[in-house]
Parts: C-alpha cells; structure tokens; sequence
C-alpha cells in the first residue's frame, strides 16, 4: 500500500510500505480521509521524542472495514487503544490508562496511509449521509469536547453563562470553540495571529476571531481555553482569566514556562490539563457531528495523500487559512 512515511526533521516520502495485517481482535479498514494534526507538525519538526523516526503519522482518520462480517461498514476512528481492564479504563476515564496507545505513536503505525487496522470497539459508525471529510474531525474536536465538558464540572456558573477565550484558531481551538457552542455557550472569543485564518473563521465558520492585541487590555474570561500550549499562550491565559475562573489547556507545544502561578492561586483560578479524550466523549462527538449541532463541518481544505509532504511545508509556512488539511489516500 502507499502510505506517508516521516523520514526525519521536515522530511516525508510518499512511498510503498507492507499491509497491515488484521490480527485476532482487529479490523482493517480502507481509510478514506485523514486530518494533520499539530502533534503530526510537532513530529514534522522534530520536536516529539515519542515519534521518532521512520514512522507512519496520522490518527484523524475514517474509512470503509474490509475485512470481516462487518465489510462495507462506514467507520470513523478512535486511534486511541487502552486496555480496558486498569482502574482508568474501568471508571470512563480510558484516556488516562497507564498502557494507553495511539495510532501515529510506536508501536502503533498512523492513518497517513491507504489501511489501518485497528480494534472493534474504537470504531463509530458513520450514517450513509455524512462524508468521510466531516467524519475524520470526530477526533479532533473530540479533544475540545472533551476540555469543554472538564470545564462545565469545574465552573461554579453555569457553562452557558460564561465569557469565554480561546487561545488559538486551530482545529482544537475550532473545535473547542463549536462544542462549547453546542452545549449553550453564547459569548467565544478566539484568538488567532494569523490574519488569513481569522478571516476565515469568521466568515467561514462564523466565530469571533480577533488578534490578542485587538482585546481590551482589561477584558477576562471566565473560562480560557489554552488550544495552543505555548509559554506564551499560557501567559496570556494567567493573565485574561478572571478570578474565580478556570483555565482549561489542552495545546502540547511547550512543556514549560508561562504560567503565573502567583496569580493563579491568589485569584484563585482552577487550572485544568487534559489529554484527548474519554469512550464517551468520542461518541457523543461523533454524534454531536452526525446530527447537525457543530454546523456544516464544511471548512477543511482536501488534498491528496501523496501531497501530503506539500501540505505540511505549507501548514510550516503559514499559507493555508483553513483550521485543518484532510488528506486521502485514495485520491490522486
């Protein structure tokens, strides 16, 4: 099969790699559409340890099984595979188990490819009306859906009556932004440096989208959400939290720096982390985009797979306006 293999720093090969192979307890599945993420950026780069290369990136993805009595089935993925027998797996919270995996990440290769194989449970069904595009984003907003719902517990208003700030205009920024409107968020405000995209968010997609610098100097939040996870953008969430608020950070840009604990604690203000996302949350994405309530999904720029190579070196360069590339592999 084709595929796209990272081969080192700002290096990718569309070439012919081995089939995976389904074994006992998987599927093979056709995949149809694939997102770049920004951790695939993060690897691009050579900024992520945990993907070293050659590897196979990718974990946004849908398709058609085709192997199985299940053959023909429409699917998006969950690439995130857990154990399901630890005390996390067990109470919900499968994001946190201690042996969790995730396509893109060794052992497991990514969806940047023409077959994935992958375990029954982590498959959703997708309605014959619904495309593959839209269906790939299940995991990408899945990550805002998540954050959103860790907020609603953590908020002391109610989520529907809370100012909120979203730091970064990406596809998790894009996605926290339309959960949080799903779940009857009224007042979002995204922040994006990037003059194309915040055109096109707020044309396109229809949110408020300005540069840091546009906001009142004054202005907080009851809730930021930190989508970018940069010493920088932690700074500027410490400071436009209100007090009493919460941040919720979900961006894996920097380990370190930012954060102004002082103002954290004397303000009291709740800092929460969050690593994708529960079973749960997933499907109630999946679903969330099935019927309608995250809007048309219709914002994605598609590209073929085999240039997929181009597609990064234009992420990297800042020219594409759109949140998120959909890549298919069977597309030439």
């Amino acid at each position: 099969m084709k595929a796209l293999v990272y081969t080192g720093p700002k290096s990718l090969e569309f070439r012919d790699v081995p089939e995976p192979v389904a074994e006992a307890g998987t599927t093979l599945i056709r995949i149809e559409s694939v997102g770049i993420c920004g951790s695939d950026m993060h690897a691009y780069l050579g900024h992520d340890e945990r993907r070293p290369a050659p590897l196979i990136l990718g974990h946004e993805a849908a398709g058609t099984v085709v192997s199985g009595a299940d053959a023909g089935r429409r699917v998006t993925i969950n690439p995130l595979v857990t154990c399901m027998e630890c005390s996390a797996c067990r109470s919900g919270r499968e994001n946190l188990c201690a042996r969790r995996q995730i396509i893109s990440m060794p052992p497991r290769e990514g969806a940047f490819a023409q077959f994935v194989a992958m375990p029954e449970r982590n498959l959703v069904t997708v309605p014959d009306g619904i495309s593959f595009d839209k269906a790939a984003l299940a995991e990408p907003i899945a990550c805002g859906w998540h954050a959103a719902k860790m907020a609603e517990r953590a908020l002391v208003p109610a989520l529907d009556d809370v100012a909120t700030l979203v730091i970064g205009g990406g596809a998790i920024g894009v996605g926290a932004a339309l959960s949080l409107k799903a779940l009857g968020v009224r007042d979002i405000t995204i922040v994006e440096p990037n003059a194309l995209r915040r055109r096109f968010l707020t044309e396109k997609i229809g949110l408020n989208a300005c540069d840091r610098d546009r906001l009142a100097s004054e202005r907080t939040f009851g809730l930021v959400i930190d989508a970018v996870g940069m010493s920088g953008s932690r700074a500027d969430a410490s400071e436009r939290a209100a007090p009493g608020g919460v941040i919720v950070h979900i961006g894996l840009g920097e380990a370190a720096g930012g954060l102004n604990i002082r103002r954290v604690t004397l303000q009291e203000i709740t800092f929460i982390g969050t690593y994708t996302y529960t079973m749960a949350d997933f499907h109630e994405t999946a679903e969330a985009i099935f019927d309608g309530r995250l809007g048309p999904l219709d914002w994605a720029e598609i590209r073929p797979l085999g240039e997929g190579a181009k597609a990064f070196s234009d992420l990297l360069s800042g020219a594409v306006n759109s949140p998120k590339i959909i890549l298919r592999p069977h597309q030439d």
